[in-house]
């Protein structure tokens, strides 16, 4: 049976392969995203393209249709639009990949994070409320385990120590998340997704900065001297493992479960699975598989650590595994090798983006 479904940030990296893959399944989708400026917005006009949207066509609030698919100019903090949404569509199913995302952007502009990604998520929940989906699916990520050492990070385990803004406006939404599954019986699952990269990826992500870099003969800066680790997670994957999730609604934790110890479970409808590709990579092997992909080698920088960052993600996906029959298993040269064939096709013979590129440098998001 075919569902209407909502999906937030449609026209950032994760919500446009989202939207891609439940329409090649035969869904109804209803994207929403604000465009802003975060980066540049040519960027999310062309992934609306794949999907059949003119960028030229649109308006604040203004649905405009392309087949199956449905796409709105609009923004989470506006919410007397978004109930008014959900009043016309009743969607069947919610999946909110809407956030201000980026770790060291939010150390200069902190209120982005709370407007969207508090007070929008708010106002989700709160439409979700009045017009219950079967399921809300939420992006988390793994900059919620912020000063844990004790590793592979396991969602049954404690993560209360954030080390950006960022994280903490994502450990809130579990927890915002959590009170609506308790008292109006919302069925909620967060993905905690770690290090996503592939094609049609954010500019302002080590994969894309160092690849624009090393072909403009630029050097990359590696911060914490190159001693960084990441559990990096192809982005084919990351969707997989979301509209598996969205298809399966969280329910109440068993009897035998220890609810009192695992944030990650509840007597609530309510679940929170890490995404990740288990496998922790050390960033200068990243480097050296974008070299690989491109033939050229980076001249490469070395820096101290950066305020908000970690030293190193690693994801323990086990009880995702159990739940949904699947693990994330691309390989990171495999999936270096599509974004750095997907790049080369999209900006054809040059040497960056539209735009003035920012310096490559930092480590990769956790």
């Amino acid at each position: 049976m075919q569902n209407t479904i909502l999906v937030t940030g449609a026209a950032g990296f994760i919500g446009y392969h989202t939207v891609q893959r439940l329409l090649a399944d035969g869904q109804r989708v209803v994207g929403l995203d604000s465009i802003n400026n975060y980066y540049e917005v040519e960027l999310k006009h062309a992934r609306l393209a794949q999907c059949g949207v003119d960028a030229a066509a649109l308006e604040w609030n203004t649905p405009v249709a392309a087949g199956a698919y449905t796409f709105v100019r609009a923004q989470l903090e506006d919410a007397d639009y978004l109930h008014r949404l959900f009043a016309e569509h009743r969607f069947s199913h919610v999946c909110n990949l809407a956030a201000q995302a980026g770790v060291r952007y939010s150390l200069s502009n902190p209120r982005a994070y709370v407007d969207s990604n508090i007070s929008g998520f708010l106002n989700l929940l709160e439409a979700c409320r009045s017009y219950p989906p079967q399921h809300l699916v939420y992006a988390s990520t793994s900059s919620v385990y912020g000063l844990n050492q004790d590793m592979p990070f396991r969602a049954d385990k404690p993560a209360d120590h954030p080390v950006s803004l960022y994280a903490a406006s994502k450990k809130a939404n579990e927890a915002m998340a959590h009170s609506y599954s308790h008292l109006f019986g919302l069925p909620t699952t967060g993905l905690r997704f770690f290090t996503v990269y592939g094609p049609w990826g954010r500019p302002d992500m080590a994969l894309f900065l160092f690849t624009r870099a090393i072909l403009e003969g630029r050097p990359i800066t590696l911060f914490n001297n190159g001693n960084m680790q990441r559990d990096f997670t192809y982005v084919d994957d990351i969707v997989e493992g979301v509209t598996r999730t969205l298809f399966q609604p969280a329910a109440p934790a068993h009897d035998d479960e220890n609810t009192d110890q695992d944030p990650s479970a509840s007597p609530a409808p309510y679940r929170l699975y890490n995404i990740g590709n288990g496998t922790p990579v050390a960033l200068l092997d990243f480097v050296r598989a974008i070299e690989d992909a491109l033939g050229k080698k980076a001249q490469i920088d070395y820096a101290p650590m950066q305020p908000g960052d970690v030293e190193a993600t690693w994801a323990d996906c086990a009880p995702l595994q159990a739940a949904l029959g699947f693990q994330p298993r691309t390989a990171v040269t495999e999936g270096v090798r599509r974004f750095v064939s997907w790049y080369l096709t999209h900006y054809h013979s040059a040497p960056h983006a539209p735009g003035t590129p920012p310096r490559a440098q930092g480590n990769p998001q956790p």
